[in-house]
This record gives structure tokens, sequence and C-alpha cells, in this order.
């Protein structure tokens, strides 16, 4: 499940960023630029206030759905990006390339998945998985009153 979790993430990369801005959720639309293993990597601007809300808090979460089916990550970003991965990231991002003249105008930052939650409508009953990424388990999520156990 954690494989296809992630392969749904390398196909489907737009989706929602969370982070904390005090103590009020902040979202915003953000492609992931890369995923590398359960590593998510990101790039924005220093001007941008996700830069100073993560900056202050660590702590995000990113979601994606299609096709009715979500994968929804969670971790603690860090800006530790080496510079081969950020010119990868820019040189495969049209609209980095069209909104950016250099690469190096950007901060790059990662997430390594710590809790994934794997969702899918699709069949019936859904299946709905929670995996803790730094302990290895996986455990089914409620999938409503008709297949509660």
């Amino acid at each position: 499940m954690i494989g296809q979790a992630f392969q749904f993430l390398r196909k489907h990369n737009e989706g929602v960023l969370a982070t904390v801005s005090g103590d009020r959720p902040q979202t915003r639309a953000f492609q992931a630029m890369k995923v590398d293993g359960t590593t998510l990597y990101f790039a924005t601007s220093v001007q941008k206030a996700v830069y100073s809300q993560l900056q202050e808090n660590p702590n995000a979460e990113f979601i994606v759905l299609a096709n009715k089916v979500s994968v929804r990550c969670g971790g603690s970003v860090d800006f530790d990006v080496d510079d081969e991965t950020q010119r990868w990231i820019y040189d495969h991002n049209e609209v980095l390339q069209r909104l950016y003249d250099d690469y190096s105008q950007m901060v790059y930052f990662r997430m390594p998945v710590e809790q994934l939650e794997y969702y899918d409508l699709r069949p019936t009953p859904p299946v709905v998985l929670h995996a803790n990424l730094n302990d290895g388990t996986v455990h089914e999520g409620f999938k409503g009153s008709r297949y509660s156990k």
C-alpha cells in the first residue's frame, strides 16, 4: 500500500499543502516537485508566507485527490536540499521556469513522510489505510457504519 500511495503521488503531484500560522491552519494549492522514495520535495519563495510559516513550525501535511483516491502525507519539513536536486526540480518544472529566471531564486524544502493515509472510494467497501512510516505500522481506518467492525 505504501508503494502504491507514492506511485499515486508521482503521477498526481498537484494538491494542497497545509502549514500552521500561530494557532490556525493555512492551506494553499501546491505541487510536489519530486518524490524520491518516501520523501516529497517542494519549492517556494522566501517572500511567501508558506516559507515563514515553515520556518516557525516545520510540521506540514500534503494531500492529493484524483479519481476518488486521496493520499495525505504528514511530516516535518527541512530546507536541507542539495544543489543537484534543486537544479533537477527547476529543470523539470515549466511553471518554475516561467516564474523565475534561475533555480537559485527559490528556496527548496523536503518532507520525509512520517504518516500517510491512503483512501480509495472506488471499491465497496472503500480502502482506508493509515501508515506510520517511522515504526512501519499500517492499520485500517473507518469505512462507514456499514463496514465498521
